[in-house]
């Protein structure tokens, strides 16, 4: 949690814990996250168990990660806090640049409203997001089987293609885990969208903490396209972030330097 001062609300700091916990995480997911071959069951028509869903995305999952090489993208950041002792605003916009394994680096294009906001929300999102790739993190925070229960929570069918809706149970609680439900893409085996709050409660001062995650596919690479975190402050103030996401440029392995692939709309 952020140091307290008479200055600084209660329900910043605690707002600042929420989204520093699960923002990284969120984007981990999709970073790597680029399509394979379509999977056969979705081809026929059948569906598969929860066990053989989670099975496949476990297995993209090690393939994804070998996969992408290179991507960037631009994100404007917008927190809006209404609540005692007085509403604030924020915004930054931020080039983003991953490169494999585990390199991040973000360039502030610029920023405006709350100083509070940007110096203790959004630049920590961003050392946040850093530390997450950090292996021993990354390894607890993975979608799989040995950090959740996984259970099929139902299939949702779709001109385009259907989802599997999945609901996740975190076996050990952190900052870095989430309970909710993920969408998996039935052809991809990606996740299209997560719905989740925190397994663990950043601070006393939140009463509920909602995280609204969408995806979208780019080129053969599913990548995030929007988030939306909500904090329900216990003096009765309310907090949201959003995070969107757009001019993707992606190289896979394999590429050459100049291979880049624009963000359209979603699929």
């Amino acid at each position: 949690m952020l140091p307290g001062r008479v200055s600084i609300p209660l329900s910043m700091q605690s707002t600042s814990g929420v989204l520093l916990s699960l923002v990284s995480v969120l984007f981990g997911i999709a970073v790597s996250a680029p399509v394979m071959a379509a999977s056969d069951a979705s081809k026929n028509g059948t569906h598969l168990s929860a066990e053989q869903v989670v099975e496949n995305l476990e297995g993209r999952d090690r393939e994804r990660a070998q996969t992408l090489r290179h991507l960037e993208s631009t994100r404007t950041y917008r927190l809006v806090y209404h609540g005692f002792p007085s509403d604030r605003e924020g915004e930054m916009v931020v080039e983003a640049t991953y490169d494999r394994p585990a390199t991040k680096t973000f360039k502030i294009v610029s920023h405006s409203g709350s100083k509070l906001i940007m110096d203790r929300v959004f630049k920590r999102l961003l050392d946040s997001e850093k530390e997450a790739l950090e292996p021993e993190v990354h390894q607890k925070t993975m979608l799989n089987r040995d950090n959740y229960d996984i259970s099929m929570t139902g299939y949702e069918a779709a001109p385009d293609g259907g989802q599997y809706v999945l609901t996740v149970i975190p076996k050990s609680k952190s900052k870095y885990v989430y309970r909710g439900k993920v969408w998996v893409d039935a052809t991809d085996f990606a996740v299209t969208r997560i719905d989740a709050e925190p397994a663990q409660n950043p601070s006393f001062w939140t009463r509920k903490n909602t995280i609204h995650h969408e995806y979208m596919k780019v080129g053969d690479f599913w990548v995030p396209r929007r988030n939306e975190s909500d904090s329900d402050i216990r003096l009765g103030g309310h907090a949201t972030l959003t995070i969107e996401y757009k001019n993707y440029r992606i190289i896979p392995n394999g590429k050459p330097g100049s291979g880049k692939s624009s963000a359209a709309g979603p699929r």
